[in-house]
């Protein structure tokens, strides 16, 4: 029999704790987001629906996107036990820098239409952070600017080989003479993908102000007052701004990119040199015997060819292909920590984050950015205390087991018959 008595009022005082409210609304939502997935939600509940879509949405079906993602999710860890570990080291030197943490945030195109504070917010939240922040060349803040946002930190630019070749130069010697350390030379964009939100939404640069923008507006004024009483909207290292976002990359990109164009931005950047959208063995090891510094495995977050190759799926072959010596990166569909730990143990030198980012970014500016890297650190911490390892060096390959869902017809018969 259960004995009962009445509460005591005292014992009951003790257990009544009110948190004093906090009346800073930005603060309060951010530091109510716990996952990248709660920022993806803020985001866009306070995002026009075509700025959101522009950023949230992939080409054609969006497959290549969900795979990614549901690849890191397809992730089983194998911790070790009594092994403590109270601390853990997350530093990591990437092409002869430090970086505070194993990713860096990648290059973005257009990113003051997600919010106004743009790569200023994201230059300035890496440079607290102690990682690298990418300029894109289709960005809306000038190097110069970026320079400025983060002047003691590592900034690193994307390069796009434009059709009128001088462009892409001369965007090379001014990241060179900002001080800029690394180049991404990214070679998936010779044509835009189909991306059929932007299409559906009829969603163009700049923003047009129509029937559906305007009642699209109605319930996220803040996101139009800051539009309209902002700088204009527009890429600052590109002089042609206005139609869709396919319009503008056809017309810019040069589908006859090649390595002769690699061989003259070589010849022009000083610093080291990245090949970003590699999506098969063959030219990671042409690449590295090439003697570029490294590549970004990635298929451009899925906006551009769907059905693409999954570049943590790659991972794996590629490492072993090129050796340790040789410096691999991965992005596309990185929403947590965990995933970054995965990556790492599997192989990855570094990581990068776009959306992650951009999620946080339009969830609070400058603020929500902070908060992006924050969750990933401590979900990247927690992941390695419970693996059992104290610095990502300790991290490797027994770790990890990826679970496949897609095999490719042809080995799936193979280990049948074994």
């Amino acid at each position: 029999m259960v004995q009962r008595q009445v509460p005591n009022p005292v014992e009951l005082l003790e257990l009544m704790k009110f948190k004093k409210p906090d009346l800073n609304g930005k603060r309060r939502r951010l530091q109510g987001a716990l996952t990248i997935d709660d920022l993806r939600t803020i985001a866009k509940r306070r995002t026009p629906k075509a700025a959101f879509d522009y950023t949230d949405g992939a080409a054609e079906g969006e497959l290549s996107l969900t795979r990614a993602r549901q690849a890191f999710q397809d992730v089983e860890f194998h911790p070790g036990i009594l092994k403590p570990a109270p601390e853990v080291d997350t530093t990591v030197d990437i092409l002869g820098g430090p970086s505070a943490l194993p990713f860096g945030i990648a290059p973005t195109g257009f990113t003051r239409l997600m919010q106004t504070e743009g790569e200023v917010a994201g230059a300035g939240a890496a440079a607290a952070a102690g990682i690298p922040f990418t300029l894109s060349t289709l960005g809306t803040t000038s190097i110069e600017g970026v320079k400025a946002a983060n002047p003691h930190g590592r900034n690193w630019f994307q390069l796009y080989v434009m059709r009128d070749r001088e462009i892409s130069y001369e965007l090379t010697r001014r990241a060179a003479a900002a001080g800029f350390d690394t180049l991404q030379f990214t070679v998936d964009t010779p044509v835009a993908g189909a991306r059929l939100r932007d299409k559906r939404n009829g969603f163009s640069i700049p923003p047009q102000l129509t029937l559906g923008t305007i009642v699209n507006a109605i319930p996220r004024p803040w996101w139009w007052y800051d539009f309209l009483t902002t700088p204009k909207l527009e890429f600052a290292s590109l002089s042609t701004t206005g139609g869709t976002v396919g319009e503008l990359l056809d017309a810019a990109m040069d589908p006859t990119i090649s390595y002769d164009d690699l061989a003259v931005i070589r010849d022009i950047w000083p610093g080291k040199i990245l090949i970003k959208g590699v999506q098969n063995v063959e030219d990671s090891v042409r690449l590295r015997d090439a003697g570029v510094d490294g590549v970004v495995l990635s298929n451009h977050g899925g906006r551009q060819l769907d059905r693409a190759p999954i570049p943590f799926h790659l991972l794996p072959e590629v490492r072993k292909a090129v050796g340790d010596d040789f410096t691999v990166m991965i992005d596309t569909g990185i929403m947590n920590g965990a995933d970054i730990v995965a990556a790492v143990a599997l192989g990855a030198d570094f990581t990068l984050i776009g959306r992650a980012y951009l999620y946080g970014l339009m969830a609070g500016g400058r603020s929500g950015v902070d908060r992006t890297i924050e969750i990933l650190k401590t979900e990247i911490e927690r992941t390695m205390r419970l693996l059992g390892v104290s610095s990502l060096a300790e991290l490797e390959p027994g770790h990890v087991t990826q679970l496949t869902r897609l095999v490719p017809v042809a080995r799936a018969a193979a280990e049948a018959r074994v």
